[in-house]
């Protein structure tokens, strides 16, 4: 895989493992990728959706139904690519989940939840594949969010989990990159993604949100987004922004959390009575996947 600048089809042929792949960012990132001649895996919770992602792909792929937090199962998914494509070139950990709401008043096992299947989980996709992508001097991209770089208030586990896995990318960019592996993380602000829509769904929520500072309180499309995450991933960036404006939040972060907390405070008071009704379980149809599997298991065990 061509580092720098790219020439040509950089990614023709390529074998490209994308978790969390069964909608959203994952289901349409798989989709590029396909076009642009990678062969893909589709790892996820949700077997039936993932069928037919990669019944609609371009070329060649295959899904895998695995919990990105069970190492077990994950290092099962690891050796199956590996056997079923000869390589992996590229991982994208991109599964994630969320919750909202006043951190008091929370469910405390859906606030574990996000950080085991963002934080955790994102280790897990790294630790399995790592030898494959050592062999093979490839590519892994670790999707965060604006809530890594800035907080905000009733997102308390999302924001701390997508803090964690930026700090562990970093980390471990440093500790691989003589080994010819390069890691990045793609940053994306509210986009429109089940995740995003169910948390909308509470109108207390929607509303506290759209009072963020321009512009950080808007919703953007899914499309131009992901088109900045395969760019990413085909010049094998340290850093991708999924919108423009990003990139300029790294220089003032260390001012964001005093802004925000000027900002928070004033607000949530307003709307504490309103908050203090919103549920706190998994938004959106990913988290009611990842709860579905988790009584599954329970019932097998």
């Amino acid at each position: 895989m061509s580092r720098g600048g790219s020439r040509g089809n950089v990614l023709e042929g390529r074998v490209a493992v994308v978790t969390g792949a069964a909608r959203g960012v994952g289901e349409l990132l798989a989709r590029k990728l396909s076009v642009r001649g990678a062969k893909v895996a589709l790892v996820g919770l949700e077997p039936d959706e993932l069928k037919g992602v990669g019944e609609r792909l371009y070329g060649e792929s295959e899904f895998w139904h695995a919990d990105v937090t069970d190492h077990e199962a994950m290092a099962r998914v690891a050796a199956e690519v590996k056997e079923r494509f000869g390589r992996v070139d590229i991982v994208v950990a991109n599964a994630g989940v969320a919750n909202g709401g006043p951190f008091v008043d929370s469910d405390p096992d859906a606030w574990r939840r996000v950080i085991e299947v963002n934080l955790v989980g994102s280790a897990v996709t790294g630790r399995v594949f790592l030898p494959a992508l050592v062999e093979s001097r490839g590519y892994l991209l670790q999707i965060a969010s604006l809530a890594a770089i800035t907080p905000a208030p009733m997102m308390t586990a999302y924001c701390a989990s997508k803090a964690g896995v930026e700090a562990y990318a970093h980390s471990l960019r440093a500790e691989v990159g003589h080994k010819g592996v390069g890691v990045g993380v793609a940053y994306l602000s509210w986009t429109d993604t089940d995740m995003v829509r169910g948390a909308d769904q509470e109108h207390a929520m929607r509303e506290l949100r759209q009072r963020l500072p321009w512009p950080a309180g808007k919703t953007y499309p899914l499309g131009p987004a992901v088109d900045r995450i395969v760019a990413g991933i085909e010049r094998r960036s340290g850093h991708v922004y999924g919108q423009w404006w990003l990139r300029g939040m790294q220089g003032v972060r260390g001012y964001l959390p005093g802004l925000i907390g000027a900002f928070g405070p004033r607000e949530v008071r307003r709307f504490e009575g309103r908050l203090q009704r919103v549920p706190t379980g998994l938004v959106g149809a990913g988290g009611a996947a990842d709860e579905r599997e988790r009584r599954v298991v329970g019932d097998r065990e």
